[in-house]
């Protein structure tokens, strides 16, 4: 038997940054996002003999271990793997002690589109699938943000990892105690198209280490530093305004909602903008882009521009010209498929 998973990358629309504790659990954060038919893919095959191999494709790195007798090393390598392998044995066991386990993600890591949680989703789907785990939705959605941010210790905010388990268009809180609500949004089809063929999504061609901003976020937090405060909070209302706006069909206001949210989140850390993003999107909106916002937590990656009527066109156009590529996409409603196959 092979045990497949796969579970889609987002596009953040609205209020990110606010999921990350601790102004999460000091204020409430907010955030609206869509899933889009880019995923990150997970395999484990069962082997007769030989341990433990691990292979990210998409990274071109493997590696191999003898057995599960001892903890998988966590050393800067493949830790995303080994992190869940080593949490599962713990809670769980994995009765399979030899087998391979291949993933592969359709974006760059360091991109902006929540690749590293998406990843941590579709490696649990495998296990879960393989050993009838019980867990549903909040479930291995939680159990991935405590696996990134609690084990492995790496920072961040919790809407991928429920992003990627739930699928299609959601608008989510964010409370103290790791308390998340996730709203499903029931949107008109007809507004959905529009909006799918108005967002342009464009990889800048560079990746970020999100990292060292999310931290300086926190630390504006901890040390009540209230213009990047006010920020967050700004953020925060921009996820009601942008919810309110694609339930009631006023596509028109996108595009200003996007660029407000551009102008606060500028403010909560330093190099989320930097020269490179500043000049795309002033050349975006100068070539027909009502707004737009950087993918993650800022510095490079995915840009997203809402590109009214006919614009989108010119856009891309523009865009093409520095150097970076435009991303076929479609809005996507599922999260999490798991399978089995022989």
């Amino acid at each position: 038997m092979i045990y497949r998973s796969r579970a889609p990358l987002r596009i953040g629309l609205a209020g990110g940054g606010t999921d990350v504790s601790p102004y999460s659990d000091e204020f409430g954060g907010a955030i609206l996002n869509v899933t889009i038919s880019h995923y990150a893919h997970a395999v484990i095959e069962p082997l007769s003999k030989g341990g433990i191999v691990l292979n990210a494709m998409d990274r071109k790195e493997s590696e191999h271990h003898e057995s599960l007798n001892d903890k998988l090393p966590v050393n800067g390598k493949l830790d995303l793997l080994k992190g869940v392998i080593n949490r599962i044995e713990k809670d769980f066991g994995i009765t399979e002690k030899n087998f391979c386990l291949t993933t592969y993600v359709d974006a760059p890591a360091g991109s902006g589109l929540g690749t590293s949680s998406t990843l941590m989703v579709a490696i649990i789907g495998a296990f879960a699938e393989m050993l009838k785990l019980p867990l549903g939705e909040y479930d291995i959605a939680h159990y991935a943000y405590e696996i990134e941010r609690k084990d492995l210790q790496l920072a961040g905010g919790k809407q991928d990892q429920y992003a990627a388990t739930f699928g299609g268009v959601n608008f989510m809180e964010f409370y103290a105690g790791d308390k998340v609500i996730v709203n499903p949004l029931r949107i008109r089809s007809k507004y959905l198209y529009e909006l799918e063929n108005n967002l342009v999504l464009y990889f800048t061609s560079t990746s970020r280490e999100s990292a060292s901003i999310i931290k300086e976020q926190q630390k504006n937090v901890l040390q009540k530093n209230e213009k990047s405060i006010e920020a967050m909070h700004q953020l925060k209302e921009q996820a009601r305004m942008m919810k309110e706006a694609l339930l009631r069909g006023q596509l028109d206001e996108i595009g200003e909602i996007l660029d407000f949210g551009f102008q606060q989140k500028r403010i909560m850390a330093h190099n989320i903008s930097n020269n490179l993003i500043e000049e795309i999107y002033d050349a975006a909106k100068k070539s027909g882009a009502t707004g737009g916002k950087i993918s993650g937590a800022g510095g490079g990656g995915f840009m997203t521009f809402y590109c009214p009527l006919n614009t989108r066109y010119k856009v891309m156009e523009t865009l093409s010209s520095f150097g970076g590529q435009i991303k076929p996409y479609q809005f996507t409603k599922q999260g999490l498929t798991t399978w089995t196959t022989q």
